[in-house]
């Protein structure tokens, strides 16, 4: 994807918007106001629904002193982002949000390691659902623990439950500030169940948040089963400073010779469109050169990709990462395993194969994010280079929407798998073991003794939130950033 041309477009498209301004009046907004301004030019260039937004119009404000006015209005930048929103999920009910996605940030250093996996983290990862429709108490429940965290070193496990945090009961009120505040230290209050009734069982399990590096591959394995010999890869996380390990994991798997091949993202919210497009690349080795996804930006940026550059809006299948060969496997068939956490860069990857191999989506209803971000910093070209030294803001708004190579992309209400078996609590197992029931479900219909239906036994809570989507990342599908200096030598 050639990223580098679009910050070339944007910068010569930003010089052009706001040349009016500057023609009509060179106040430049003072320094009380730079990140709302900076806020304000990002978005009324690049946010995917900018010509929905009013306040956002190429014709709202006839120069510089008119914006100022209106950025005067908002004493937090916050606040100015989430009104320049279109339909945002945090002041429309869930039927009518548009934007589901769109975030900002006061710390760019913090949002540049979520991006790649780094948080400060304690290791657990877990889901979060209510106790009972439409209740406001809600618990948790371990999906895994990173290895090498602090939770590694406790006694603390996948399919445990906490109900509570130092003492008080989880809500949907108060879970951001108890699990994701700023203490570092907490503990949690862990719980039974039985039936559907939480018991607490007076365990607790104390924990640290340090600054984690979280690899993605979690699992990366063969299973043998008759004549077949199964690839299983768990992959968490399309961070591309992984993206040679995740090469190294498709080596490992094609020189075992593997026949069939199973990728289980049902935890992995999503990242890089780079990463994702590699990622397919690996899966089948058979189509480099050809539409893997096509890109659709707002009005004025498609029609300048259009007029000059078309083939910048599509990303393809390549056979090369750099000078690195991708070691590809040359499936024809693959089982993809999901859940309501599975999002983003995962839907793209499952979308974008449909059209060339026979997808078979195991699992549940993924969440259905089919936009994508990019990171905006204040400067001049709204990189990296040279940017504001007096704040740290950063946004990463939804600048496009993505389709598959036949236009397809309509699944905003998520992906519907073929064969639907959703997790329960009464039937996690370990990840990566055949007894555990996805997998199961995937190896019966790979080796052709699976039932036509499984029932899975087990209460089922209504999914709330999970630790990734709630711990910055925010279920992202974003473009890379292009190295700055290539911008300086075609300008």
């Amino acid at each position: 994807m050639k990223t580098t041309f679009k910050l070339i477009i944007v910068f010569f498209l930003a010089s052009f918007v706001f040349q009016s301004c500057q023609d009509q009046d060179d106040v430049a907004a003072p320094v009380s106001l730079e990140v709302n301004d900076f806020i304000w030019k990002g978005l009324n260039l690049y946010y995917l629904w900018q010509a929905d937004v009013p306040n956002l119009s190429d014709a709202k404000f006839k120069n510089q002193t008119e914006l100022n006015t209106f950025l005067n209005g908002y004493s937090k930048p916050e606040n100015l982002f989430e009104s320049l929103l279109y339909k945002p999920e945090s002041l429309y009910p869930a039927t009518e949000a548009v934007d589901r996605f769109s975030w900002i940030v006061d710390d760019y250093l913090e949002l540049e390691g979520q991006l790649q996996g780094t948080t400060n983290n304690n290791g657990v990862e877990f889901g979060l659902s209510r106790k009972s429709t439409g209740s406001s108490e809600i618990f948790g429940w371990v999906r895994y623990i990173i290895p090498g965290s602090d939770a590694s070193t406790k006694s603390i496990k996948r399919g445990d439950i906490f109900y509570g945090v130092n003492g008080t009961q989880l809500t949907i009120n108060n879970y951001q500030a108890l699990l994701f505040g700023s203490n570092n230290d907490y503990t949690l209050n862990m719980a039974d169940i039985n039936g559907g009734a939480f018991t607490p069982n007076g365990k607790s399990v104390a924990l640290t948040k340090t600054v984690l590096d979280e690899n993605p591959i979690l699992i990366n394995k063969v299973i043998v089963s008759g004549s077949h010999k199964i690839g299983y890869l768990m992959y968490n996380g399309f961070y591309s400073n992984y993206d040679s390990q995740l090469n190294d994991a498709f080596g490992t798997l094609k020189s075992q010779g593997i026949t069939d091949l199973v990728l289980d993202l049902r935890y992995n919210g999503g990242g890089s469109i780079q990463t994702a497009t590699r990622l397919a690349s690996m899966i089948t080795g058979t189509f480099t050169g050809k539409v893997f996804a096509k890109e659709q930006w707002n009005a004025k940026i498609e029609s300048y990709f259009n007029a000059n550059d078309p083939e910048s809006l599509k990303n393809l299948f390549v056979d090369k990462m750099g000078t690195t060969p991708i070691n590809s496997l040359n499936m024809t068939k693959i089982y993809i395993l999901t859940s309501a956490a599975t999002a983003s860069a995962s839907e793209l990857v499952i979308n974008g194969l449909k059209p060339y191999i026979n997808v078979v989506q195991i699992g549940d209803v993924t969440v259905g994010k089919n936009v994508g971000s990019v990171t905006l910093y204040d400067s001049p070209t709204f990189g990296k280079e040279n940017r504001n030294p007096n704040h740290r803001y950063a946004m990463q708004p939804l600048v496009l929407k993505i389709v598959n190579s036949v236009g397809y992309g309509d699944y905003q209400s998520g992906l519907v798998p073929t064969f639907q078996s959703k997790e329960t609590l009464s039937t996690l197992d370990v990840l990566g073991s055949t007894s555990e029931p996805l997998l199961n479900l995937a190896v019966g219909k790979i080796t052709g003794t699976a039932k036509t239906k499984q029932t899975v036994p087990g209460v089922q809570f209504d999914y709330f939130k999970d630790s990734k989507s709630t711990n910055g990342i925010q279920n992202q599908m974003y473009l890379d950033k292009a190295p700055e200096g290539l911008l300086k030598a075609l300008e």
